[in-house]
């Protein structure tokens, strides 16, 4: 079949996202499959990273939107709506469109399948209320700006009064033959606020969980290099992740330096709250040593995680998935894990944090948690992370579900 996936941001830049599609178009043409990917065209340090051409994109007239010019913005309207339907001149007719964007690709996307009545799966990667209020600086005009847009960009049955995020994201699930999530919470966040499809090919009225993946063939090439038996040393702990507000990583230095543990911690990583992190270290100078990597690879990502003792993920309420404690518990490394929602959808191998709103109570209880991780390492008595996780958690799996939710949405 030939699939058209329509992203917020190009391949070619950083994100979640972005890594989940690239695998998703790699494992359905290694299936057989067509793939074609459109998405605005990027600028500065993306474009960069574009190794010559591939047909498979489609990168659309774009503006950049950050002050790095990592990611850009296509407006939703005619003038896109005919440079898509030109570009898909010429390529296998279209059997059914993924929208894997929340902003401008879900307009984009939902106004490509209907103007061709095509099916529509929506694969949900963040929760729009959460994410806006994390990253804008006034999110209820945002949230009500997003959804007067929405009602005027898509065609469709968009009559649901509301401002706030749920009813957003509702919308784009009604004009949907399928919605699918990383993650069994978020479906069931989605769910209990009526986030669910009502296309005309929908099936049934549920949101259909499929997680996000790794890469096989990186993921046999990490764990063939794996040491046998741990390195001696002091506990090794790594955070990655964007350093904003929402992934909580100043709390997670004050807890280092609240814990007292010797330890060698790397942050993983870059974005705004770098200079506040070093000084955070600077100032309290904690027991453990806290090195700062910078931005790595994907490769040299899952081989930090998997030289580690513990990765850490600290953020609450944000992660529709929480991909590195996936990653980690896939190369054998169990995980610290604040979110409760995260932590019981791992399952093992991995400490909880006891939860807590109160900011001063979260550090003490994080610092708590890196004591007995430390302790437990030290004595060789770390939780060990389900082996099963790692074969589900490969994208051939993944995709082998996905396939299946296209072949319902098609029939």
């Amino acid at each position: 079949m030939h699939v058209v996936m329509f992203g917020d941001q190009h391949l070619a830049t950083l994100g979640g996202a972005q890594v989940s599609m690239r695998l998703q178009k790699k494992f359905l043409e290694r299936a057989g499959h067509t793939v074609t990917v459109v998405a605005p065209a990027p600028h500065g340090p993306a474009r960069q990273r574009i190794i010559g051409g591939d047909d498979a994109l489609v990168d659309l007239p774009s503006i950049p939107i950050t002050p790095d010019r990592e990611y850009s913005f296509s407006w939703p309207g005619r003038r896109t709506d005919r440079f898509v339907d030109a570009a898909m001149e010429g390529r296998p007719p279209v059997d059914l469109v993924h929208v894997q964007g929340d902003f401008w690709a879900a307009f984009i996307g939902h106004r490509f399948a209907a103007r061709h009545g095509l099916p529509v799966v929506h694969t949900m990667h963040n929760r729009v209320d959460v994410g806006v209020e994390a990253t804008t600086p006034f999110p209820a005009l945002v949230l009500a700006v997003l959804n007067w847009w929405q009602q005027r960009a898509v065609a469709g049955p968009l009559r649901m009064p509301g401002r706030d995020g749920w009813t957003y994201q509702r919308r784009f699930a009604e004009l949907a033959d399928a919605v699918t999530v990383p993650s069994s919470h978020f479906a069931r966040r989605l769910e209990e606020n009526g986030v669910v499809p009502g296309g005309t090919r929908a099936a049934k009225r549920g949101v259909d969980v499929v997680w996000n993946g790794i890469d096989d063939d990186l993921l046999d090439e990490v764990r063939a290099t794996a040491a046998l038996e741990r390195e001696p040393g002091l506990p090794r702990f790594v955070w990655l992740g964007r350093m904003s507000p929402e992934k909580r990583l100043l709390p997670f230095l004050e807890a280092v330096a609240e814990s007292g543990v010797a330890a060698d911690v790397t942050v993983v990583g870059g974005g705004a709250q770098l200079r506040a992190a070093q000084r955070i270290v600077e100032e309290r100078r904690p027991a453990a040593s806290v090195s700062f990597a910078g931005r790595l690879s994907y490769p040299e990502t899952l081989q930090t995680i998997q030289r580690a003792d513990a990765v850490v993920q600290t953020s609450i309420g944000f992660e529709t998935q929480g991909m590195t404690i996936f990653e980690a518990a896939s190369v054998g490394t169990p995980s610290i894990v604040s979110d409760p929602d995260l932590a019981h959808e791992l399952g093992s191998g991995l400490w909880p944090v006891a939860g807590d709103a109160d900011a001063a109570a979260e550090v003490s209880a994080l610092a708590e948690a890196l004591r007995r991780a430390a302790a437990d390492i030290e004595a060789g008595t770390a939780p060990e992370p389900d082996p099963d996780i790692r074969e589900r958690f490969r994208q051939s799996s993944r995709t082998a579900a996905m396939v299946e939710v296209y072949d319902r949405v098609r029939s």
